[in-house]
């Protein structure tokens, strides 16, 4: 089951480091969960949570960016933030094309790291809310009978409520009749709100 509250997900190999980011972070009343490997944040991360990823990048054992790919794999999305002592141009490349939002370089202002962090944690909240919104569109059209289904197909398809009973073989009245059950299931007033809605639930821009 998802939570709203954010948590911030600590990865480096340095357990000094993890307990110096663990008490800035929570001071300013954020959760933070520290990973001394990233094996052990694989095991442990629990997706249902909103929030960031704060990753070292040199770790003994797997790698952050080597974290960043099995993340991918495992189709698992969370705003990364990647810190690092040994920074080169390669790797903040290669880091930001396996979708880091930052790259921060040891040592760095503590107001840096946590501006980025909510960044972070407001885009996560973003992308969560947008597809809580999209599932229940697609939960509302799955309610759809397929007659339904079909007449919709029609409308956003952009047809007239007389070339759309032509196309089914049904009359203009029994077409009226399933728009106004279809606009009352989706929970939209006009066909325009179905378009958009019904975007929405492709993953396109509503």
């Amino acid at each position: 089951m998802e939570t709203d509250n954010p948590v911030v997900f600590v990865v480096d190999d340095d357990e000094a480091i993890c307990e110096s980011l663990r008490l800035l972070i929570g001071d300013i009343g954020l959760e933070v969960r520290t990973f001394t490997s990233a094996r052990e944040f694989l095991e442990k991360y629990d997706s249902s949570h909103p929030g960031c990823l704060v990753l070292d990048v040199r770790m003994s054992g797997m790698s952050g960016l080597e974290l960043q790919s099995r993340l991918r794999e495992l189709g698992l999305y969370i705003p990364t933030i990647i810190i690092t002592g040994h920074a080169d141009v390669p790797m903040a490349v290669e880091a930001m094309k396996a979708g880091a939002l930052d790259f921060i370089e040891k040592p760095f202002r503590a107001q840096v790291l946590l501006d980025a962090i909510q960044k972070a944690i407001d885009l996560d909240l973003r992308i969560r809310r947008r597809q809580k919104e999209r599932l229940d569109v697609q939960t509302r059209i799955q309610h759809l009978t397929q007659r339904e289904r079909e007449v919709m197909d029609c409308l956003i398809a952009g047809k007239s409520n007389k070339n759309t009973a032509f196309d089914l073989g049904i009359s203009q009245k029994t077409v009226d009749f399933h728009r106004a059950n279809i606009l009352e299931k989706v929970g939209v007033n006009s066909v325009v709100e179905l378009v958009r809605l019904t975007q929405k639930a492709a993953g396109g821009r509503a």
